[in-house]
């Protein structure tokens, strides 16, 4: 089976490489002991629906979604979950399955406090550079709605949509939400508005930047906590929205 290393090393694609050595990474433009995850190709693409049934799982490997960035101590009841990564030429595709005791969507408007609403956050940096991303497209921080919309902050300092960018589905299975992500991946010349953007073609033994996370709210004016796949020390652990090299 053909492989690529995801950082998250597919982390070689993230580093897309297939197999998970579980072992710490790091890079001049990382922070020190960066995870990374061997994603594996899927012979069929995963359907994206909702639905964890597709072949294409099961030899991804699932990693914990599990370090609080922000937010006071939560119980497994308020909210715990996993995710793994598998990929096609076209597409990386992610599928997290979490348990989450209240589910929280309050801003009508999807541009406007998204990240303070329920949202999976899936940040991607194609090329596994790091640096500054706030407002450029060195990297992606997708912000992902419960109605499936894909919310980033483009050249310009605004939120922007970038739903044509990310399919994406989820279903609540009992008490778990198992979600569906299927993600183009774009280069750093990546240009809003442009209309000739093309995404990456994957292969084998490509290394990316991959992170991912949860806004978790339960009823407040702001989320209430902030879980992430990767570990972040000092002050400022909600920085992936800016920093790349928090990434695995």
């Amino acid at each position: 089976m053909n492989s690529t290393r995801i950082h998250l090393s597919l982390s070689a694609i993230l580093i897309f490489a297939l197999v998970d050595l579980g072992e710490a990474y790091s890079l001049p433009s990382h922070d020190p002991e960066r995870s990374h995850y061997y994603a594996p190709r899927a012979q069929q693409p995963p359907i994206v629906d909702g639905v964890a049934d597709d072949p294409a799982w099961e030899n991804a490997k699932w990693r914990e979604l599990n370090h609080r960035w922000l937010g006071p101590e939560l119980s497994d009841s308020d909210f715990r979950g996993r995710y793994k990564v598998t990929w096609s030429e076209k597409k990386l595709y992610v599928l997290v399955e979490f348990v989450d005791d209240v589910l929280i969507d309050t801003h009508r408007d999807p541009l406007v406090q998204y990240w303070d609403d329920d949202c999976l956050e899936i940040f991607i940096d194609e090329d596994h550079s790091g640096g500054n991303h706030q407002y450029n497209h060195n990297a992606f921080a997708y912000h992902l709605s419960l109605d499936n919309q894909a919310i980033d902050i483009g050249t310009d300092k605004q939120a922007r949509s970038y739903s044509h960018h990310v399919e994406s589905r989820w279903q609540q299975q009992g008490s778990s939400i198992v979600w569906e992500v299927g993600i183009d991946i774009y280069t750093d010349a990546y240009r809003d508005n442009a209309s000739d953007n093309m995404p990456q073609t994957l292969s084998a033994g490509k290394v990316m930047g991959f992170m991912l996370a949860y806004c978790d709210n339960d009823g407040s004016e702001i989320r209430e906590h902030f879980i992430g796949s990767e570990f972040a020390a000092g002050d400022h652990k909600d920085r992936g929205w800016i920093d790349a090299g928090l990434f695995g």
